[in-house]
């Protein structure tokens, strides 16, 4: 029997049933129309006949995981291509092509974190790894279908009592262990449960319980992280296509307004992450960290935070947010022309929105400067 069946990614025998009932689920038709042609539905008669017969066409040339990455790699670098400036992933020297990494990087893009790099390291001859996936972000089981045909597994941080939470989050501990140490395969993880929205990227403690919670009898924390080889990972975008919503979401959670997220709002964000312009993105890697003997959860995070913190590549954007906010640091990097074009830039995203809101964006950009100043 596999105890991690209803978490792990999918299997290349389990494909192509996995694919067939999504082509006939109505809900993923009406989702990937929506996401692609919002507000169109109801004004073309026959569209979602249309769209399962183009779909059910393209599966049947996807038979395995590795078909369906195939495809999944040419979206990718599609994204690249038409959403990204410029795109840099610096580090991979500090790796050896032939080990096992339990990649902890901060989070701000539902997809697109874990997937870029993914893309790179399969481009550099590099292993790609597992993707961790909380279970939030699976109200519909075909979501959950779609997340695991692209080695993703899912981790249970909601839903259910306490008793049911904790059986999940030791689950996904043996699955990481099992990963890394017997299938031969590294791990990606966000470093805290959802996205830094604010631009404060700092590793949860509770985190590292979770990882750590199948070897805890067995094996003291740093050595137990120093066996997994953790690798922090700072991926910095210079434009977040989905800042205004994180900013609207910030600006009603400091009000004490309940935030009530709309019905499928996750996977617009997914598609509008995907799409959306970023400008320049850079990925640093750092190399595999050494812990302390005396290393508890709390210090293994604070020094994690900090890496991810000391290599996180800072964009003029980031700079002309802390100019508006009365914030004008030093810099050499970039010139008085850059931070005005991203000042720019900056002021029409925040026209829209309302004054506590535009504070709340703002805020996302500068944070990382004030961040790295208040570090050094």
């Amino acid at each position: 029997m596999d105890p991690f069946k209803n978490i792990r990614p999918y299997t290349d025998a389990e494909v192509a049933e996995v694919l067939q009932s999504l082509a006939n689920n109505s809900s993923v038709l009406k989702a990937l129309i929506g996401l692609q042609f919002p507000g169109i539905l109801s004004k073309v008669p026959f569209l979602k006949f249309f769209v399962k017969r183009n779909l059910t066409s393209q599966i049947k040339n996807i038979q395995t995981i590795d078909d369906y990455q195939m495809i999944f790699k040419d979206l990718m670098e599609k994204v690249v291509k038409e959403s990204i400036a410029s795109f840099k992933v610096n580090g991979l020297e500090r790796l050896n092509k032939n080990d096992n990494y339990l990649y902890i990087s901060n989070h701000r893009d539902i997809s697109l974190d874990a997937a870029l790099l993914a893309l790179h390291l399969h481009k550099s001859g590099f292993k790609t790894f597992n993707i961790a996936v909380g279970n939030n972000l699976m109200e519909e089981t075909w979501a959950s279908d779609l997340f695991r045909l692209n080695k993703s597994f899912i981790i249970q941080r909601s839903g259910g009592t306490k008793k049911e939470i904790y059986s999940g989050l030791s689950l996904a501990s043996q699955f990481i262990h099992q990963s890394i140490f017997q299938d031969n395969t590294s791990v990606w993880i966000a470093q805290k449960q959802g996205r830094a929205k604010d631009g404060i990227d700092e590793t949860d403690p509770a985190l590292l319980k979770m990882i750590h919670l199948s070897e805890r009898k067995s094996q003291h924390e740093a050595h137990y992280f120093n066996t997994l080889k953790v690798v922090p990972v700072s991926i910095s975008y210079e434009y977040d296509p989905n800042d205004q919503l994180k900013a609207r979401e910030l600006d009603l959670l400091q009000a004490n307004s309940e935030y009530l997220k709309e019905k499928d709002e996750d996977l617009k964000s997914i598609a509008n992450g995907i799409t959306g312009f970023k400008g320049n993105v850079t990925i640093n890697l750092s190399e595999p960290m050494i812990f302390a003997e005396d290393d508890g959860y709390q210090m293994i995070s604070n020094k994690i935070s900090q890496s991810i913190l000391t290599n996180y590549k800072l964009h003029a954007s980031n700079y002309a947010a802390c100019k508006l906010m009365g914030l004008d640091f030093t810099q050499e990097t970039f010139d008085a022309e850059e931070i005005t074009q991203a000042e720019t830039e900056l002021n029409q995203r925040v026209q829209s929105l309302e004054t506590g809101a535009r504070s709340k964006l703002l805020e996302q950009y500068a944070n990382p400067v004030i961040r790295q100043i208040q570090s050094t």
